[in-house]
């Protein structure tokens, strides 16, 4: 119901949502083991990326918590006209977003209309097949040299 009540208004209170997710009454930090936090997003949050990272880090390692987020971008976004605080281009929103994901060890996803422009996960993924590719040509040679020894 909450998110449904929810209306667009310009700002990106990073800080405010972020302190209210990991900021969990002590005495009901047990009830409460979050793995991860997800931040879906469309742009720059408010406050400046070194403040958000510095915070980040902190709130994120003292309660082993990681932050993950998801950016998507898109032309001609309009919110009723409304300025948002802080405006950045979608580069630098990005660039932004990194480094509060690195400071959370969390992972960062790129995406608008056109498809993925980035992706941690996607990534991940490609390192590994180069790794596989890079192992099963060594293993070739291995065989190959094997055989013209024999």
């Amino acid at each position: 119901r909450w998110v449904l009540s929810l209306e667009c208004k310009g700002s990106r209170n990073f800080m405010s949502a972020l302190r209210r997710a990991v900021e969990v009454d002590f005495k009901d930090k047990d009830k409460h083991k979050s793995q991860g936090l997800y931040l879906l997003t469309t742009g720059i949050p408010d406050q400046e990326t070194h403040t958000i990272s510095a915070y980040v880090a902190e709130a994120c390692g003292g309660f082993d918590v990681q932050l993950h987020v998801c950016l998507f971008t898109q032309k001609g976004t309009d919110c009723s006209g409304i300025i948002p605080a802080r405006y950045a281009n979608p580069t630098e929103t990005a660039s932004a977003f990194k480094e509060i994901v690195q400071a959370a060890n969390g992972r960062f996803h790129w995406f608008g209309e056109a498809g993925i422009f980035e992706s941690d996960d996607i990534t991940s993924i490609i390192s590994e097949m180069e790794k596989a590719k890079n192992y099963s040509q060594k293993c070739a040679f291995l065989v190959e040299s094997l055989k013209q020894r024999s």
